[in-house]
């Protein structure tokens, strides 16, 4: 931006006597996002500040200033829109006209930068000198964000108060049918659904391990090993997609992946279905609760209703959240004090701190030059479903609750424990060195995430 500003000062000084500096980079007028907000005037609000002050570099709706022309300019302008864009894109992720559903990472990055003061950025306002945000802009922002996560993100009935941050009490229920997840159960920790009978879902994410194999790929049929770290059942159901690339939209979507997977379960549904009607007993109890007998949609729906129950509320984190001070520790709360402060609440956002976004891996420096080996396909990420570069190395943000339980930690496993992970994250993904004493705390705090299954804390 420092070259951007050299490269254009003689047409900047050429216009500051006529008072119209603020034109030269066309403000975008009438976005999708505007025209949505119509009918919703609270929203309307926002739509206007926001234009105006953050979707020349965050929407896909850019409007290029004229100085673009300008030999080297053009090319700077363009990067740091792609930037930008990259790490928000409003038009897409904050379109929240008429009740839309937006996105909770988007909410939590433009409520840290706008309180924070870091956007827009100081280069950007000297010029454009109405960009940046009044206090009353600032505070119609804020309500509208916590108005938006009572609305669209918390469980009916909790309070607004608690409700309305960046991170709230995990739910203690899904909804589910009994019977369904009765079978569910027996299916996930059958090995049948496997080719040769010798991996169930329980094999990779047992529930007395964190529900996770603690090994930094998982292995399935003969031996063989899978290509990415395994991430825990618990509570998965909350995750907005599942795998680390999101390939699948829904939990049945998910259960329906390993038992096809060469290196996995290697098997077909036509095969599993044949080995589970052999079992008459097994095909009594199934069809009392789904008629139409075992398929690839009455299985996989079976595992999904059992895996809604795998939820892991009452961590001391919970507790403290709903007012109880003494729920954790001094060092835990100034851990927690620091994980906003620091920036990390803008991904790990909502009740499983996490699991609601892509984010690149090695945004502020480059993870796998540093890793030093070879990148594989499954550090692609997002980028191996849509095959859009611009989501190239992204991986889907994993979850913090019961982190303590789950290592290792990242896509590669290349962090064995917290302290290493905590280093990782504020190198590469917020660009500073966490001090050690500083880790200590966060670390202190992501021991108070650990829930209970089953009224007993996980182990």
């Amino acid at each position: 931006m420092k070259k951007l500003v050299i490269v254009i000062a003689l047409g900047v000084v050429a216009y500051v006597g006529m008072g119209i500096v603020n034109i030269m980079f066309g403000t975008p007028k009438d976005t999708t996002l505007s025209k949505n907000a119509v009918d919703d005037p609270d929203f309307h609000k926002v739509a206007l500040a926001l234009e105006r002050s953050c979707m020349n570099c965050h929407s896909s709706e850019t409007k290029m200033p004229f100085y673009a022309a300008i030999p080297g300019a053009g090319h700077i302008i363009r990067h740091d829109i792609e930037m930008g864009r990259e790490y928000l894109d409003i038009t897409t992720e904050m379109n929240g006209g008429g009740g839309a559903k937006v996105s909770e990472v988007a909410l939590a990055k433009t409520e840290w930068v706008v309180q924070n003061g870091t956007m827009p950025p100081i280069q950007y306002l000297a010029l454009h000198w109405d960009g940046a945000l009044s206090s009353q802009e600032k505070q119609d922002l804020y309500d509208w964000i916590a108005k938006t996560r009572v609305a669209q993100f918390s469980p009916k009935g909790m309070d607004p108060a608690i409700a309305s941050a960046v991170v709230r009490p995990l739910r203690k229920v899904i909804p589910t049918d009994p019977a369904k997840v009765a079978l569910g159960e027996r299916l996930y920790h059958d090995k049948r659904l496997s080719a040769d009978n010798t991996v169930s879902c329980a094999t990779c994410h047992p529930l007395d391990k964190g529900g996770v194999d603690g090994t930094p790929t998982s292995k399935g049929i003969r031996g063989q090993w899978g290509p990415i770290n395994a991430p825990t059942v618990y509570n998965a159901a909350l995750n907005f997609a599942q795998f680390w690339n999101g390939r699948a939209a829904t939990l049945e979507d998910q259960a329906d992946g390993p038992p096809n997977d060469p290196k996995e379960m290697g098997s077909n549904w036509p095969e599993i279905v044949g080995k589970l009607n052999q079992d008459q007993e097994f095909v009594d109890q199934f069809t009392q609760v789904y008629p139409a007998g075992f398929s690839k949609e009455t299985i996989t729906h079976a595992i999904a209703e059992y895996e809604r129950t795998l939820l892991t509320p009452n961590a001391p984190f919970d507790r403290y959240l709903s007012g109880d001070e003494n729920a954790i520790t001094a060092d835990q709360k100034a851990g927690w004090q620091l994980f906003t402060k620091l920036g990390c609440s803008m991904c790990h956002v909502g009740e499983i701190l996490g699991g609601q976004s892509y984010e690149m891996v090695g945004r502020k420096a480059d993870y796998f030059k540093d890793r030093g080996t070879p990148i594989t396909e499954a550090d692609l990420g997002r980028y191996n479903v849509t095959k859009d570069e611009t989501e190239r190395y992204h991986q889907k943000v994993p979850m913090l609750r019961n982190i303590a339980q789950t290592a290792p930690y990242m896509h590669d496993a290349t962090a064995p424990d917290l302290k290493t992970a905590v280093d990782i994250m504020g190198k590469y993904e917020l660009g500073i060195t966490i001090k050690p004493k500083d880790n200590e705390l966060i670390v202190a705090f992501l021991n108070s995430l650990t829930g209970e299954f089953q009224g007993k804390p996980l182990q």
